[in-house]
């Protein structure tokens, strides 16, 4: 078999997996989010390194929710220095800046994505917000966090301090390719699972929200025609409270 197909077989079979295994976890943060809507409070969206694609992923999406914060710091992403950024996720304290600059409060909802779920600043951030008050959602690999062990003073790891687990189901490493030439993987899953999971959540609390009697705000793509007229409507409702808008 080809690795392209190997690898696409490999995702197949996750998403199968989460179908199957992670529905319960999905319909629980879908009804989070709904909550936090429904009753005005904020949804943040925060991951380090590649983990924080996917808040951009949920972010001003064609089809997506239009009331979601994502805390997009560029020291954590990948453009300004990627290796840098893999030693900041590792800091802790850091994460006490991002809570208090986006004013984070009590009953709101928090999506912390970290892979191996180990560094200092997704569990940091998590352990904040629960102090708080917010609902912390992980989304991470329970087969890596298992079995590496915490980078954090606490000793805990993100999936052992949230409320709702998340489980993109990868391999250990995310890797999920053998090529014995390497001596190691490659080609990752987890950014592919973890979009297919928030999405899933997403579409699980516009259905709940229309069930409850309430519309939910959903942006359109801008490159179909009225698109841009729905979305400058929205645009100018929240520019200004949705930070990154």
């Amino acid at each position: 078999m080809k690795k392209s197909q190997e690898y696409l077989n490999n995702l197949q079979r996750i998403l199968s997996e989460i179908t199957e295994k992670q529905m319960d976890s999905i319909d629980k943060c879908s009804e989070a989010f709904a909550d936090a809507l429904e009753n005005g409070r904020n949804i943040f969206l925060f991951g380090t390194g590649h983990s924080h694609m996917l808040s951009e992923e949920l972010f001003y999406r064609a089809g997506g929710l239009v009331r979601l914060q994502p805390i997009l710091e560029t020291s954590l992403m990948l453009h300004e220095s990627a290796s840098k950024s893999t030693e900041i996720e590792r800091l802790e304290g850091y994460a006490e800046i991002l809570f208090n600059t986006y004013s984070m409060k009590e009953k709101d909802v928090i999506v912390i994505a970290s892979n191996s779920g180990r560094n200092g600043i997704p569990v940091d951030m998590a352990l904040l917000a629960k102090e708080k008050g917010l609902t912390v959602i992980a989304l991470t690999n329970l087969n890596h966090s298992k079995a590496s062990p915490s980078r954090h003073k606490s000793g805990k790891r993100l999936f052992e301090i949230s409320d709702i687990v998340l489980d993109n189901m990868g391999c250990l490493g995310d890797a999920s390719v053998n090529f014995p030439e390497l001596g190691r993987n490659a080609c990752p899953t987890s950014t592919s699972t973890g979009a297919a999971i928030l999405h899933a959540a997403v579409a699980g609390c516009i259905e709940l929200m229309l069930a409850r009697g309430n519309t939910p705000e959903v942006f359109s793509s801008s490159n179909v025609d009225g698109g841009d007229e729905i979305n400058n409507a929205f645009i100018n409702k929240y520019k200004g409270i949705i930070r990154s808008l």
